[in-house]
C-alpha cells in the first residue's frame, strides 16, 4: 500500500518567500519568513527533500546572504533544517515514530488548551469556530479537500489561541510545523476529511456548553486517531 502510494507523489513544492522589510533586523525578519514558507510547504508530499538554495533565498527575500546564512542557522539549531557535506542544507523531515511521537504531544497538549478554552474563550470567539465550516454544509469536504485541509489547520490553531495560555502557544508552535504538513497531507485519505468534520462539530457543541471533561477527552481522541492513523498507513516516511 505504502509503495503505490508513493508512486503518484509529486515533486517536492518550492518555498514561498517575499522580499523582506529592512526597517527591523534583518537577520529576524528572514528567520520568522522562512519558518513560516518552511511551516507552509509541503515537506512530506514527496519523497524528495526540498533542498534550499541560499542565492535563490538572498534573491527571495531581498537581502544578502548574511542575514540569510545567520537564520538558516538558527533554523538549523531548532531541528528545522539540517546540513549535509557537500550536499547542501535541507528542511528536516522526521521519521514515522518520530510524527507519531509528535502527535501524541501534540494530543495532550491541545486537549488541555480546550480544556483551559472552556474556562477562557468568550461566546462570540468559540461561535466563530462554528463559522469555519460554513462552506462545507452543503457538500462534503473531500470536493473541497484543499480548503477543507486548510479550515481544518486553521481549526485546530484556534483552539490552541482560545486557551489564551502563551506557554502552550509557544511550547506548541514548533511541534505544529510537522503536525501541520502531516495533518494535510493525511486529510484526503481514507475519508478522514469526512470523519473529521464530526469530530470538529462535536468539539465545539462541547466547547459551547463548556463542558470541560469532554471537550478534552474529544480533542484528545481526536489526534490520537490521527497518531493511529499514521503508524498504520504511513511507512512512506521512513
Amino acid at each position: 500500500m505504502a509503495d503505490a502510494q508513493t508512486d503518484v507523489l509529486p515533486a517536492a513544492p518550492p518555498l514561498t518567500l517575499v522580499p523582506i522589510n529592512a526597517t527591523a533586523s534583518l537577520r529576524d525578519q528572514a528567520y520568522a519568513k522562512l519558518k513560516q514558507a518552511i511551516a507552509e510547504a509541503d515537506i512530506y508530499r514527496s519523497r524528495e527533500e526540498i533542498r534550499l538554495d541560499e542565492k535563490e533565498l538572498t534573491e527571495a527575500l531581498g537581502v544578502s546572504r548574511t542575514p540569510v546564512r545567520e537564520a538558516m542557522t538558527l533554523l538549523e539549531q531548532e531541528g528545522f533544517l539540517r546540513t549535509v557535506p557537500r550536499r547542501g542544507i535541507y528542511i528536516q523531515r522526521k521519521t514515522k515514530k518520530e510524527i507519531v511521537d509528535m502527535i501524541h504531544m501534540w494530543a495532550a497538549l491541545e486537549s488541555m488548551a480546550a480544556r483551559l478554552a472552556t474556562q477562557r474563550a468568550s461566546d462570540s470567539e468559540i461561535a466563530a469556530l462554528r463559522r469555519m465550516f460554513d462552506d462545507f454544509r452543503d457538500a462534503t469536504p473531500a470536493e473541497h479537500i484543499d480548503e477543507y485541509s486548510e479550515a481544518n489547520i486553521t481549526f485546530h490553531q484556534s483552539i490552541v489561541q482560545l486557551s489564551q495560555s502563551q506557554i502552550l502557544l509557544d511550547t506548541m508552535k514548533n511541534l505544529f510545523v510537522h503536525v501541520r504538513a502531516i495533518r494535510k497531507m493525511t486529510i484526503s485519505q481514507s475519508d478522514r476529511a469526512s470523519r473529521s468534520i464530526v469530530d470538529h462539530m462535536r468539539i465545539i457543541e462541547a466547547l459551547e456548553r463548556r463542558d470541560t471533561e469532554l471537550v478534552e477527552s474529544l480533542v484528545r481522541q481526536h489526534s490520537l486517531e490521527l497518531a493511529a492513523f499514521v503508524e498504520a498507513n504511513c511507512d512512506f516516511l521512513d
